[in-house]
């Protein structure tokens, strides 16, 4: 391989450190270059820090500058890797009109983020204490009677308000029966005495992705919501204290999962344990039934069991850890006993 094409924003942004909307980069073993437009050259010279050559592209787009690059080079039949998952079909149909080889590296370059520095664990831990910070502001202004939709809003207002460059997804608050759906959109219900509520979030800080997911209860919670609630910390709690490098994905995922199943349950939890995060809220590794990817130190995962029965309720509890040489790191101080508003 004689050099690198990267394209995607996330991706120019790790190896960069330009954040702009627009560009490309061009690595080499002797050549490190950011191609971009007018409207970033000066934002990537700041970003990059006189580490990449900027090459103001025309409102051509990047063909032309790259094709200056290989000739210039002396490669004779040179071979370039790209990011095959995230290029589009017209935009490789374009690219192979450069006199180069093309080969897919999007793997290789997706596994260097698996590991992440102390650097993005402490953005990461920034991200998540902001996202706290939130919650903790919110929780006085949740009442029997507030709507899902009026509870995601003021979650999204207090998180920007506390800091944060964005979300990381879009909130979910699902409560009552609608909390049975994993990935319920915030609608009109009000919240009911008795409900179970299912309030999944995060926020970005300096580029860098929370996760975590609390379910509180609405006036009293009794009877089988109250058990499914216990299950599920119990789930929770086993996993978190059994994640460590050189488990795979899936055996740790069999841990909350077995809890689950011994109580009743199984067939109510369809999703995985839990996923990587990062620069993107999902990111390797995943913690799931069928994952032998092998944990190590360095990357990060969420611990997020849940129950979910149609017609009832859902109950989930998340944290979003790092892995350690002898354990994980929990980023999430949030109290996991259910919180009654």
């Amino acid at each position: 391989m004689n050099a690198a094409l990267i394209t995607s924003r996330v991706n120019r942004m790790y190896y960069s450190g330009f954040t702009g909307s627009a560009g490309a980069l061009f690595l080499s073993e002797d050549r490190r270059v950011l191609l971009t437009d007018f409207r970033y050259t000066i934002q990537a010279k700041e970003q990059t820090k006189g580490e990449f050559e900027i090459v103001e592209i025309p409102r051509g787009g990047v063909l032309e500058p790259l094709r200056s690059l290989l000739q210039k080079s002396g490669w004779t039949a040179p071979k370039v890797g790209f990011e095959e998952e995230t290029t589009t079909v017209a935009q490789f149909e374009r690219l192979q009109e450069l006199p180069c080889a093309f080969a897919g590296i999007s793997a290789e370059i997706l596994v260097c983020r698996e590991i992440k520095s102390p650097e993005e664990a402490e953005k990461l831990q920034r991200a998540q204490r902001t996202a706290e910070e939130a919650f903790g502001l919110l929780l006085p202004k949740l009442h029997e009677g507030i709507t899902e939709r009026a509870a995601a809003n003021e979650l999204i207002h207090l998180m920007r308000s506390c800091g944060a460059q964005d979300v990381s997804f879009a909130p979910i608050v699902a409560s009552g029966p609608n909390g049975a759906m994993c990935h319920a959109e915030p609608g009109e219900r009000a919240f009911q005495k008795g409900d179970l509520v299912v309030m999944d979030f995060g926020c970005i800080v300096d580029g860098y992705c929370s996760d975590m997911t609390r379910t509180i209860g609405v006036g009293t919670v009794t009877g089988q919501k109250r058990e499914i609630y216990n299950i599920v910390l119990q789930a929770h709690e086993a996993a978190l204290a059994a994640a460590r490098p050189g488990l795979t994905g899936r055996e740790l995922d069999a841990v909350a999962r077995r809890i689950i199943a011994e109580n009743g349950y199984g067939d109510c939890f369809g999703h995985s344990l839990g996923h990587g995060f990062g620069l993107e809220i999902h990111e390797a590794p995943t913690a799931g039934p069928r994952s032998e990817q092998l944990l190590k130190a360095g990357m990060t995962v969420t611990i997020e069991p849940g129950i979910y029965v149609e017609g009832l309720c859902g109950v989930r509890i998340e944290d979003c850890c790092l892995l350690t040489e002898t354990g994980v790191r929990d980023f999430v101080t949030t109290p996991k006993e259910l919180i009654l508003i």
